[in-house]
């Protein structure tokens, strides 16, 4: 579904709910945002909508407000209320924990809507009840949104790509199926149209914008695919482990001193660590650690130094 489309049904549903009394198809037509200028359009869109409401099993009745009213339309809120609904605490908290996982606009908001609806039914589905874990999903690459977009209104993208190895990014085109975290990184899955073949990118590697290619509902993602499975598959090259030496600030940096090979007090400064750490993308162990800001300075190598610092410049512009 379009998200054009899933607007203008859930501000139909807004509508008929909010409004005491039964609507006509013209008043309907002046509150909703989204239906086309002619009568005769806005008709044949309606009752569409109002087909995909009832199968989606919202209460749409029709009905009129006096016998000589012209035939309208509402949705009783007591039909329209959730049934009673029993969970587990533990249920009611693996929920709310789930709904903390996305930590960015564009996935949060879903959340967030479910937990309400759990809460509108008398379910008391906390966020967390362990103070201090708190799982993060980051969804910071760039190219996310775009990309999340893409699969779920099945639009073909163009993006430049800057494979592993490779000084300067190659244009690509995909129909993707799907965006998925592996092992803390991004990445998406689809057919490469020239290369005709299901081909995965990272989404760290992206350069620039992802650019949609076509209209929504313009790509199908054949039958049986699983996409993990194809992530799995596809990049089971790993490429080989670097060192890094960062500054680490005393009291600071828990968790990549547990990742860190060996640590010891800095010689140049008092106050700070130096540590060797095994990373092998510098685009994803940029942004971990430029996310620790002041506290963690990269020094070597060279590349991983300069991606922390155009990071950290990005953030002050």
């Amino acid at each position: 579904m379009s998200r054009r489309k899933t607007e203008r049904l859930l501000s139909l549903v807004v509508c008929l709910l909010s409004a005491s009394r039964f609507l006509t198809a013209g008043q309907i037509r002046a509150a909703v945002p989204g239906y086309p200028d002619t009568f005769d359009a806005f008709k044949r869109m309606f009752e569409r909508d109002k087909d995909e409401l009832r199968e989606l099993g919202i209460p749409l009745e029709t009905g009129t407000n006096s016998p000589e009213d012209e035939v309208g339309y509402r949705i009783s809120r007591q039909a329209y209320m959730l049934p009673e609904i029993r969970l587990e605490p533990d249920e009611a908290a693996v929920l709310g924990l789930a709904a903390r996982v996305w930590h960015r606009a564009e996935l949060e908001g879903a959340a967030a809507g479910a937990l309400l609806k759990l809460r509108a039914a008398g379910v008391d589905a906390e966020e967390t009840t362990q103070p201090g874990i708190e799982p993060r999903l980051q969804t910071g690459e760039a190219a996310f949104g775009a990309l999340w977009e893409a699969v779920r209104d099945g639009r073909p993208v163009t993006f430049a790509y800057r494979a592993a190895g490779r000084s300067s990014p190659l244009q690509r085109r995909l129909e993707p199926w799907g965006v998925l975290n592996r092992h803390g990184r991004w990445y998406v899955a689809g057919q490469d149209t020239d290369r005709a073949d299901a081909r995965v990118f990272r989404l760290s590697r992206i350069d620039g914008p992802v650019s949609f290619a076509g209209p929504p509902g313009s790509v199908t993602v054949p039958a049986g695919t699983d996409v993990r499975a194809t992530v799995r598959q596809l990049d089971a090259e790993q490429p080989a482990l670097r060192t890094a030496v960062v500054r680490l600030r005393q009291g600071t940096g828990h968790g990549l001193r547990l990742r860190a090979t060996s640590s010891r007090p800095d010689p140049a400064g008092p106050g700070w660590d130096l540590a060797e750490l095994p990373f092998s993308d510098v685009g994803w162990f940029a942004d971990h650690i430029a996310s620790f800001g002041a506290d963690v300075i990269a020094l070597e190598p060279a590349d991983l130094r300069e991606a922390v610092m155009t990071r950290l410049k990005g953030v002050l512009a």
